[in-house]
């Protein structure tokens, strides 16, 4: 069987997401329909939850929420959601016209889903519009700050035919709805003469983040958050103590001494960047681009290993487990397996090994 190749891992990559866009016999129609009401669906869940939560508050404040308050409250809500969505990031891979074609082919389960969704709620055709927009963009954009549950990340690393060096190309892949493929491209490493060596954690990378900078993601944005708030107050207070000033005055003190107290922050992240890249990400690195390959494999492996024991050892859900897959790839050997796990026992299966290496001996693989 003719195998094609390419010059450049990007080549590589490209061609993977492209035979999944025009492939259009993985997922049947049938499937698409259902992925896109169950997710319609979900998502209107969980406007209304927003509403009747907001609808809960209200009552216990003043007692009875009219109908005319009702629909206020929901209205803001599925305004801030049709505005969030609308400056959500539309990937160049989406053709133009996708969300139209959604709304035309599946404008019946939208419409049922708004009916069982709000029942109770008079929706005008305002929001009505606003709501249908909404479900077209689930499958047309990505908002930053929220990572769909059936996201799933492609990782393609590795050489092309010509390239000296290894690189890394990862993608975000959500679904194919309409037969169109909903990705983007996420993260994308090189090595070359000034950049010799580099860590690229993937999904729980909390770990490997600790390992390399010395704190903790959750930590470090924790500490981020007080200080912030440190800075802004603290003026405050100092200035407000200060009786011989008259309000006028203070005002005008707060909002200098507040745009100080910002710059101080800022250089105050940079100087701690600064000092974990010095003192923690450079000397890792350094060994890194040293290592053999049996080392590398090694170190990678302790990574994994050591989240998955965070995990277990924590509540968090424990989504890094053993046994580990850990895999070498150079431009002399190629792909070399280290540890390499198997659905079934070895030992009762000697059938499978005996055809797997008589195959390769024959040129079948």
């Amino acid at each position: 069987m003719d195998i094609e190749k390419f010059d450049t891992l990007k080549e590589y990559a490209d061609d993977f997401i492209n035979f999944l866009s025009r492939e259009k016999r993985l997922i049947p129609e049938s499937e698409q329909e259902k992925y896109f009401e169950n997710n319609v669906y979900s998502y209107f869940s969980l406007i209304r939850h927003e509403i009747v939560q907001i609808v809960n508050e209200t009552t216990s404040e003043q007692d009875v929420v009219t109908a005319e308050e009702i629909n206020e409250i929901a209205s803001e809500i599925i305004e801030d959601h049709h505005d969030r969505w609308n400056k959500a990031e539309s990937p160049s891979t989406i053709p133009e016209n996708h969300a139209k074609d959604l709304i035309d082919r599946y404008e019946n389960a939208i419409n049922k889903a708004k009916k069982d969704v709000f029942e109770n709620l008079s929706l005008t055709k305002h929001l009505s519009r606003r709501l249908t927009e909404i479900a077209a963009n689930l499958f047309v954009k990505f908002l930053e700050d929220v990572d769909p549950p059936n996201m799933s990340g492609v990782v393609i690393a590795g050489f092309g035919e010509k390239d000296i060096f290894p690189s890394i190309q990862s993608f975000l892949i959500e679904v194919i709805v309409n037969n169109h493929l909903k990705w983007k491209k996420d993260k994308y490493f090189e090595i070359v003469f000034e950049n010799d060596a580099t860590i690229v954690p993937f999904a729980q990378s909390e770990m490997v983040a600790t390992f390399m900078e010395g704190v903790e993601p959750g930590y470090e944005v924790a500490i981020e958050e007080y200080l912030s708030q440190i800075f802004e107050k603290y003026p405050e207070d100092v200035i407000d103590s200060i009786e011989k000033l008259d309000a006028n005055e203070k005002r005008k003190l707060k909002e200098k001494l507040k745009g100080v107290g910002s710059e101080l922050f800022d250089r105050h992240k940079e100087e701690l960047r600064n000092y974990r890249r010095i003192n923690y990400v450079n000397p890792v690195i350094h060994v890194v681009s040293a290592l053999p390959k049996d080392e590398l494999a090694a170190m990678e492996e302790s990574l994994v290993n050591l989240t998955s024991f965070k995990r277990k050892m924590s509540m968090d859900a424990e989504t890094v487990a053993g046994p580990i897959d850990v895999a070498v790839i150079s431009k002399g050997d190629g792909f070399i397996w280290i540890n390499r796990k198997h659905y079934f026992e070895r030992e009762l299966n000697p059938q499978f090994f005996a055809n797997y290496y008589r195959e390769v001996e024959n040129g079948e693989e």
